[in-house]
C-alpha cells in the first residue's frame, strides 16, 4: 500500500509539473534558479544548504506549498552535487572538496523544537533526498538546558543534530530579552547552567553542530547589538568598537570557552548572520559581531526570498550576491546557507 501511495503521489506531482512549467510559478522559479546558481562557480565557498521547511505567520515556506515548488526542489536537489553524508575531521564538520551538503529545518513546529523522527522522515520522503543534519532551536526560556532528548532523536535517525542556542525567555520580537542580555552572559550570571550544558554535550560523544545568536545582525532578535549597547563606544570594551556587537562577540566567545573547558570539543561552531542587516547602520555590520577564526569553524547566512505576498521579489543569487563578498572578506571559513526559503507568490 505504501508503495502504491508513493507511486500515485509521484504521478500527481509529475502531472502538475507537466501541466504548469516551473518557470510560471514564482516559488518554483526561485527554487530552480537557486539550485542553478549553487551548481555554478560564483559561490565556491558555499559548502552547505538548509531549507527552512515550515509555514508560519501566513508564510508558505514549506516545499510542498504547491506541486510546482516541490517539483522544482526535488529536481534541483536530486543532483549528486548535493550531499547527504557529513564528513568530520578531528571532531569538526569538514567542508566537502566537491559538492554541497544538503540539510533542513524539517518543520519542527512554531517553537522550532518539536523534534521527532517522523518529521525528519517525512521531509526526506517528501524531497526524495536524505539530509546531512536536522536544524532545531534550543530555546532557553526560564533556564538553559542541553536538549538531550532532541539530540538523541536526531542522532538515532542517522542525522547530525544542529543546535541553535536561542537566548530568549519568550518569543516576543523586536526588543531586549528581560533575562538574557549579552552583558549578563559575559558577567558569568549563567555559567552554572552553561557548564552543565557543555558537560552534557560532551557526554553525548557524538559530533554536534551549534550556533549562538541566530541572524545576529537582525534586530528582530534580542541578541542584536541594538539591545546591548548599539553603536555607542564608551560603555564597554574597546572604545574604537561599537558596544552592542562587541558585547555579542564576547558573550559568544565566553560560551565557546566554557564548552572547551568542560570537554565539549565535539562541537562545530557556526556564526550565523542574515543577508541584510537591520538596522542598516555601519555599527551593525556583520564583521563587528564576529568572534574570530579561533572560535568559529563555519560561517552561516540566511537567504530568504519574499516571505509574504507583496514583499519585493529578488532572486536567490541577487540576495546572496549582496552578502557573499562580506562573508568572503570576513574569513576563509566555509559558508553554509543555514536558512533559505520563499513563500508562494502570484
Amino acid at each position: 500500500m505504501k508503495i502504491l501511495v508513493s507511486l500515485l503521489f509521484s504521478i500527481t506531482i509529475l502531472f502538475a509539473g507537466c501541466k504548469k512549467e516551473s518557470g510560471t510559478n514564482k516559488k518554483a522559479k526561485w527554487i530552480k534558479n537557486a539550485f542553478k546558481a549553487l551548481n555554478g562557480e560564483n559561490y565556491p565557498r558555499v559548502k552547505a544548504i538548509s531549507w527552512w521547511h515550515e509555514n508560519f505567520d501566513n508564510s508558505l515556506l514549506r516545499i510542498d506549498s504547491s506541486p510546482e515548488g516541490l517539483v522544482a526542489y526535488r529536481s534541483g536537489v536530486s543532483s549528486s552535487y548535493f550531499l547527504s553524508n557529513a564528513q568530520f575531521q578531528s571532531g569538526k564538520l569538514a567542508a566537502p572538496v566537491t559538492g554541497i551538503y544538503h540539510a533542513a529545518f524539517p518543520d519542527f513546529g512554531g517553537t522550532e523544537d518539536i523534534v521527532t523522527a517522523q518529521r525528519i522522515d517525512d521531509f526526506v520522503d517528501l524531497v526524495d533526498k536524505d539530509i546531512a543534519w536536522a536544524y532545531f532551536s534550543n530555546n532557553w526560556s526560564d533556564s538553559i538546558r542541553f536538549p538531550s532528548e532532541a539530540v538523541s532523536v536526531i542522532h538515532a535517525t542517522g542525522k547530525i543534530p544542529f543546535i541553535r542556542m536561542m537566548a530568549r525567555s519568550d518569543f516576543e520580537e523586536g526588543g531586549p530579552d528581560p533575562r538574557y542580555s549579552m552583558q549578563r552572559i559575559i558577567d558569568g550570571d549563567f555559567d552554572g547552567e552553561l557548564i552543565r550544558w557543555a558537560m552534557e554535550a560532551a557526554q553525548t560523544g557524538i559530533p554536534l553542530l551549534t550556533e549562538f545568536g541566530t541572524e545576529v545582525n537582525g534586530n528582530w532578535f534580542p541578541w542584536n547589538g541594538q539591545y546591548n549597547g548599539g553603536g555607542t563606544t564608551t560603555g564597554y570594551g574597546d572604545p574604537a568598537l561599537p558596544d552592542g556587537p562587541e558585547r555579542f562577540r564576547d558573550a559568544y566567545r565566553h560560551i565557546i570557552e566554557i564548552c572547551r573547558a568542560n570537554g565539549a570539543t565535539n562541537i562545530t561552531w557556526f556564526f550565523h548572520v542574515d543577508a541584510y542587516s537591520q538596522p542598516d547602520a555601519t555599527w551593525n555590520n556583520l564583521e563587528n559581531y564576529y568572534p574570530g577564526d579561533d572560535y568559529i569553524d563555519w560561517l552561516g547566512v540566511s537567504v530568504y526570498g519574499p516571505q509574504e505576498p507583496g514583499d519585493e521579489y529578488r532572486e536567490f543569487s541577487e540576495i546572496l550576491d549582496d552578502v557573499y563578498p562580506a562573508l568572503s572578506g570576513l574569513s576563509n571559513k566555509p559558508v553554509a546557507i543555514l536558512e533559505f526559503a520563499i513563500t508562494e507568490l502570484n
